[in-house]
């Protein structure tokens, strides 16, 4: 009887992740490796799907010109045999090209630089990480802070977003907002559109406003400035029931908006029409719903939740906004800063970058909703191989049309 009590006062622990991952790497380091633990084993997988998906990361007017020296050579270093994965941890690495160029000033050998960077840039997590490892180089914090981890992550959810498809949901994303323009259409694209979305320039799938986001690019570009915006990413197929309503850390759109807002320069996360709903009546700012009799399913009539309410997917589409803040590192140094070594007021340092990453942004977006959805496809559906899966994701859907 004590032993229960006892064990009933032990504090609980926090959620295991299904499905979960981890990187490693420097953005001018040897190589980025990520692992990813949790998949079913018979998945096809190839070094192909990876690199397509990262190709896609490349994507976007406004990139400099490390997108053209920097290429991803990807390797399925364990965890996959004959094309398929095997049950176990799938580790993949991406090598650097341009690593011969940096071995000396990123060597892990013991030894000094010879070009300390002392001119943190604010916006960057340069000063703060400085100050928080007690470091006097900003170049320990903005290697591992730098935007290009995503490319481990973008590794990762190419698995997730195999594992997806198999279970009928699609992932897809475009540009809403680049810099002051933003989109007027309502058309969303769906996942026959990704193509097209990818062949647009800034990846917007309106093309009346393309033109105006690629003209405001290249202004900002003459004036050694960087602009921000907007990625929607849609996922379609997501079935009724993954997240919880029973604790905060297993709600769906707050696994997501905790997701999205760890991209690099993410600074504000949207779920459905939420900013704008906050303005509205309650009588105008939820989804009604209806019983559609011929297929035996409840239907929302419109959207503007996203596809979850109270931290559950509903089985309508679910859409998320990420906003991207313009990247501290400027083509022409004004931001005003402090040598961390002499106190004296100067501009702060400059590294090779682009005039906007929004575009390739929404690609990694896809990535990080890819893998909660994966995560949470796992948790409701579970299977140690990708069949099991599947079955029981067929007979859960079954179950819902039997309920009526």
């Amino acid at each position: 009887m004590r032993g229960a009590v006892a064990s009933s006062l032990r504090p609980r622990r926090r959620l295991a992740l299904v499905l979960r991952y981890l990187t490693a790497g420097e953005s001018h380091g040897r190589a980025l490796r990520v692992i990813l633990e949790g998949l079913p084993a018979g998945l096809p997988l190839t070094v192909e799907q990876v690199q397509a998906e990262l190709s896609r990361r490349r994507l976007g007017y406004g990139r400099g010109p490390r997108m053209r020296f920097e290429q991803d050579d990807v390797t399925l270093v364990g965890g996959v045999r004959h094309g398929y994965t095997k049950g176990g941890p799938v580790a993949i690495d991406i090598a650097n090209t341009e690593w011969p160029k940096w071995e000396q000033e990123m060597s892990p050998a013991p030894g000094h630089t010879e070009r300390p960077l002392t001119q943190p840039r604010p916006g960057h997590a340069d000063l703060a990480g400085m100050q928080k490892y007690g470091l006097s180089d900003a170049r320990d914090v903005l290697e591992r802070a730098s935007a290009r981890e995503t490319a481990a992550r973008v590794a990762a959810g190419t698995c997730a977003k195999a594992l997806l498809a198999h279970l009928g949901v699609e992932v897809v994303s475009h540009v809403v907002q680049l810099g002051p323009v933003v989109s007027k259409s309502t058309e969303r694209p769906g996942p026959a559109d990704l193509d097209k979305v990818d062949s647009s320039p800034v990846r917007c799938f309106d093309p009346a406003t393309e033109e105006a986001m690629v003209a405001e690019i290249k202004a900002a570009a003459k004036d050694g400035d960087s602009l921000g915006g907007v990625a929607e990413v849609l996922a379609y197929g997501v079935p009724v029931g993954l997240g919880s309503h029973v604790h905060w850390d297993r709600k769906l759109d707050g696994l997501l908006a905790h997701a999205l807002m760890s991209i690099h320069a993410v600074k504000a996360v949207e779920i459905g029409e939420g900013f704008d709903v906050a303005g509205r009546r309650g009588s105008r700012a939820h989804d009604p719903i209806t019983w559609d009799g011929e297929v035996g399913e409840y239907r929302r009539e419109s959207d503007m939740a996203g596809g979850i309410e109270g931290g559950i997917s509903t089985g309508g589409l679910l859409s998320a906004r990420a906003a991207m803040k313009p990247l501290s590192t400027l083509n022409r140094p004004v931001l005003k800063t402090v040598d961390v070594h002499t106190k004296e007021e100067t501009v702060s340092f400059k590294e090779r970058t682009d005039v906007t990453a929004v575009p390739a942004m929404g690609v990694v977006a896809e990535t990080m909703v890819a893998l909660v959805l994966a995560g949470e496809s796992l948790r409701k559906f579970g299977g140690d191989s990708l069949p099991e899966t599947v079955r029981n994701h067929r007979a859960y859907l079954q179950s819902l049309r039997d309920q009526g």
